[in-house]
């Protein structure tokens, strides 16, 4: 069975990941999230999320090449946005948009309750782009990146119905 959404942006479908797209994602992750820390979304790290049942990893595919993604891990009663990317050229296109709602619709669907992510202090447009879809700023860790960068954490609800859940300080 595949799982196949369309986006909102024409020639663009979102799938889940298949183990041949862990390099395009890694490459992404790296040139896209991890610059000046290292690499650590290796190709082989990519491939055991797309392998692990408690992971999800979704790809925005157009023109035939991954254009953009999410990884997801599903704990007990929360999920956790590891990474979300988009290449520069389908970049403010609605794509991030749609990929952030297909891991909160799959979340609400097996009733987990709220998202959790990091994202660079110094990102301030994946800040603003977060908060324009629901996230709320809940701490900040300093050296969360490689001991040297700020994270902040940020958490939304999915609108599950499954009980009320207070987002976590810690």
């Amino acid at each position: 069975m595949r799982l196949t959404h369309f986006s909102q942006h024409r020639g663009v479908r979102l799938e889940l990941a298949k183990p041949r797209d862990a390099e395009a994602i890694a490459i992404l992750s790296r040139d896209l999230i991890e610059y000046g820390l290292g690499w650590s979304w290796t190709p082989d790290r990519v491939r055991k999320h797309i392998h692990l049942t408690s992971s999800m990893v979704v790809v925005a595919r157009a023109e035939h090449r991954v254009q953009g993604f999410a990884i997801t891990r599903f704990l007990d009663k929360t999920a956790h946005l590891d990474l979300l990317a988009v290449s520069e050229s389908y970049q403010r296109k609605g794509i991030g948009q749609d990929l952030v709602n297909f891991v909160k619709s799959s979340a609400t669907s097996i009733g987990i309750p709220v998202i959790f992510l990091e994202l660079r202090e110094t990102n301030a447009k994946g800040l603003a782009f977060y908060q324009a879809l629901g996230y709320q700023e809940i701490k900040r860790i300093p050296g969360y990146y490689r001991g040297r960068e700020t994270a902040v954490r940020m958490a939304a609800a999915t609108g599950c119905q499954g009980g009320e859940v207070l987002f976590s300080l810690d």
